[in-house]
């Protein structure tokens, strides 16, 4: 019987999230003034009065979500919650789970996600990528409808979420295609999703080279909590192995399904989503419905989830 915090990535972000813990929280303050000073610009001001288009550009959305990630983790840590025993996060959520697990420093990681942002930006012109959400199919029938589909160009199953639950992503018509040929395959939906950047493909190669270069220069410790990593769903301790990996996990898929089931075989019963929005515990509650996942973005859910977990020590 234990406990894994798992970090949410892009598409859990909206305009007034944390907006409670914000209001209410010295410390959640703290970390935001901490953030504007590496970042140059009101990251409070834009996730809470901004536009909703300015924050889902990439290079912003993956601060808000490290930041707001991070303030639930500490705010956790300040009400006394129990230590995990283990940490995950999906795609760019993996970033705040090794800041959260005392591998990367805050300030380091703003600067690398930001970095992360703007490369992946740069990757992909402008309406040229893609991604789909590709429901009521087997794994194995959208890897397959996808190589019929790329003819050349290229399309790839991204994000294994849940059972049924399928992500491609890159070249737009490319994806076009995929979606058409999913449908006849029976898939219940087949929608595009309404992102610029095709994360976890191919495409994002030349990005992952870029950022291997800059993770160089990133002071990398040997994570207090073990995290499991999307690319090979494993635990990674030394430095190396760790920029490794992240620069890995641009351009290949999110194993989010083998990474619950992971979790579970290692004896965790209990998973806290740690950050905005309720995404991940509805993921695992498809994936396997003998683990309990709370989420924790107010105080509300984190009194239900301290609660919950009180017999954890």
């Amino acid at each position: 019987m234990s406990l894994a915090f798992v970090f949410p990535g892009q598409g859990s972000q909206s305009i007034g999230m944390l907006q409670a813990f914000t209001e209410e929280s010295e410390l959640a303050a703290e970390i935001y003034d901490t953030a504007e000073s590496v970042l140059g610009y009101n990251l409070r001001q834009v996730i809470m009065e901004g536009d909703a288009s300015e924050l889902n550009r990439t290079e912003i959305t993956q601060p808000a979500m490290l930041t707001t990630g991070y303030i639930c983790w500490r705010l956790w840590q300040h009400a006394g919650g129990a230590n995990p025993e283990f940490m995950a996060g999906h795609s760019l959520g993996e970033y705040t789970a090794l800041v959260c697990a005392g591998a990367i420093s805050f300030e380091s990681a703003l600067d690398l996600v930001q970095t992360r942002g703007r490369l992946m930006q740069a990757a992909v012109a402008d309406g040229e990528g893609a991604m789909a959400a590709i429901l009521g199919l087997g794994d194995e029938q959208v890897i397959e409808a996808c190589k019929q589909a790329s003819q050349g160009e290229i399309v790839e199953a991204v994000n294994f979420n849940s059972p049924g639950q399928v992500v491609i992503a890159g070249q737009k018509s490319a994806v076009q295609r995929a979606i058409d040929l999913l449908k006849e395959t029976g898939a219940k939906r087949a929608l595009m999703l309404p992102v610029s950047v095709p994360s976890h493909c191919a495409l994002m190669t030349e990005a992952a080279n870029s950022l291997a270069e800059q993770l160089k220069t990133v002071d990398i410790s040997h994570p207090e909590i073990p995290v499991l990593h999307n690319v090979d769903v494993a635990i990674h301790h030394d430095t190396e192995s760790i920029r490794d990996v992240l620069a890995k996990q641009l351009y290949n898929p999110v194993r989010w399904v083998e990474t619950i089931e992971s979790l579970i075989k290692k004896g965790v019963d209990r998973v806290i989503e740690c950050g905005p929005g309720k995404v991940l515990t509805g993921l695992n509650k498809r994936i396997n419905k003998d683990i309990t996942t709370l989420p924790v973005y107010d105080p509300a859910s984190l009194q239900t989830a301290m609660e919950a977990t009180v017999d954890i020590k």
